[in-house]
């Protein structure tokens, strides 16, 4: 799906407002075409909103991605690789631990590799260095894809540069959500 189109952007708004189009364009339909008609012009837009409801429910807080961020600054590096490395696996990967220079994990999936930095996730803020290394090993090893997992924040120099070569970067909420389901799974990894 297009990342522009229509039913992206109903998709990342809250849920409400694709019912509020649902409900706009069956008046408007309604208006001209018999109710079955307006009705079938709705649904995709109920599908959206059942859909964004049922992900913004499962989404952590603000509060609960903090929280987790924080536990993940706290684990120990062998805790926090291990957690990463089962949030992938859960994520259908076939997970390698590689733990050499820029690299820490190797995933594959539907014919896909890409390599995984994280050894400096407790960073508050990581600059370019790190980015630029991870994105010299995909090329070195000819991977399709790299991802930089940090539980901290990026420089807007780093964001620019992952964002022009192609570094995929994983942390605030969407860390939180990846690493979620490892720990209502295996609350023993979620200590130092």
């Amino acid at each position: 799906m297009a990342k522009d189109s229509l039913f992206a952007i109903l998709m990342r708004a809250p849920w409400w407002v694709s019912l509020v189009v649902a409900a706009a364009l069956f008046a408007a339909v309604r208006l001209v075409l018999p109710a079955a008609a307006a009705a079938a012009a709705a649904v995709p837009f109920i599908g959206i909103t059942i859909f964004a409801a049922w992900k913004q429910m499962r989404a952590p807080s603000a509060t609960s991605s903090a929280d987790m961020l924080a536990k993940l600054r706290e684990m120990s590096w062998e805790n926090f690789s291990a957690v990463i490395g089962e949030a992938f696996r859960r994520d259908g990967y076939e997970v390698t631990e590689v733990y050499k220079d820029a690299i820490d994990l190797e995933l594959r999936k539907a014919g896909r590799r890409a390599l995984v930095s994280c050894k400096r996730w407790k960073v508050a803020q990581t600059g370019i260095g790190p980015l630029r290394d991870l994105a010299a090993a995909k090329q070195a090893a000819d991977a399709d894809d790299c991802i930089y997992v940090a539980a901290g924040d990026f420089t807007a120099n780093a964001r620019t540069f992952a964002g022009d070569n192609g570094v995929k970067l994983l942390s605030g909420a969407a860390l939180a959500v990846l690493v979620a389901r490892v720990e209502r799974g295996k609350r023993g990894w979620f200590r130092s």
